[in-house]
């Protein structure tokens, strides 16, 4: 195959799946790592891709990419449901709960209606909604609105989750990138979900395999302020070995 016909059939997938992996394109095409190294980095330079560690992912994910919370409820939407499962199981009868903004957090609110005695502390206007109909404890945080999230963000925020304490925090992230962090598109959503890590005796990361490997714009924090990571079966190999290396224990769905 020549190294264009290469290149083209690497789009073809990476449109199909929605990300490539540098191991997995090595192996399809029976050819070396860096023969696939040059090619995405080829590819990267026209634009046509946004080369991540360990693999790439469409040119249009890029850092500032803030899609709103409808347009994300479409995505990996059984991944989410199991995830969700995985993080209830983790709850107690008893505990104080955060949860962040995100698709991921509203499918674990969902989880928990059944509990019958929790505080769930959120800045996430649509998971109070959710939850207002339980015999569950809600505190939303206040704030000002992000309307593509219905997430509270700002000082008023902040304030607030400084004055209480939690059990446990399931954070959704856009981006994981195990070297450098857990990261956000929006600069004041950090800042809060920084705060939400700070009050909690358990910080759990709650994403689908396709953040990882990603960049967002604003760093929320290391990987080793996370304690548990639940995540599916599709994220990278390097990545579950580096973060159990790390310390951090992984829960696969």
């Amino acid at each position: 195959m020549l190294n264009e016909e290469r290149r083209r059939a690497i789009l073809d997938i990476l449109r199909r799946d929605g990300r490539v992996l540098v191991v997995d394109l090595a192996r399809q095409f029976h050819t070396s790592q860096v023969t696939i190294r040059k090619d995405l980095e080829i590819l990267h330079a026209k634009g046509r891709i946004h080369r991540t560690h360990g693999g790439a992912l469409p040119a249009r994910d890029g850092a500032l990419e803030d899609p709103s919370l409808r347009e994300k409820e479409k995505l990996h939407r059984k991944e989410k449901l199991q995830i969700a499962s995985a993080a209830a199981r983790m709850v107690s009868e008893g505990q104080v709960v955060v949860l962040d903004s995100g698709t991921t957090t509203t499918a674990i609110a969902r989880a928990l209606r059944n509990f019958r005695n929790l505080t769930v502390i959120t800045n996430a206007a649509n998971i109070a909604a959710e939850l207002s109909g339980s015999v569950l404890e809600v505190i939303l945080t206040g704030g000002s609105l992000r309307k593509n999230s219905f997430s509270l963000v700002g000082p008023l925020a902040e304030e607030t989750l400084h004055k209480l304490h939690a059990d446990i925090l399931f954070l959704g992230v856009d981006g994981f990138d195990v070297q450098y962090g857990l990261s956000t598109p929006n600069l004041l959503e950090a800042k809060v979900n920084r705060a939400m890590i700070q009050i909690s005796k358990v910080t759990v990361a709650v994403c689908d395999s396709s953040k990882f490997g990603k960049r967002s714009l604003s760093l929320i924090a290391s990987t080793s302020s996370m304690q548990h990571v639940i995540t599916d079966a599709r994220i990278p190999k390097a990545d579950l070995n580096a973060l159990r290396k790390s310390g951090v224990q992984v829960t696969v769905v």
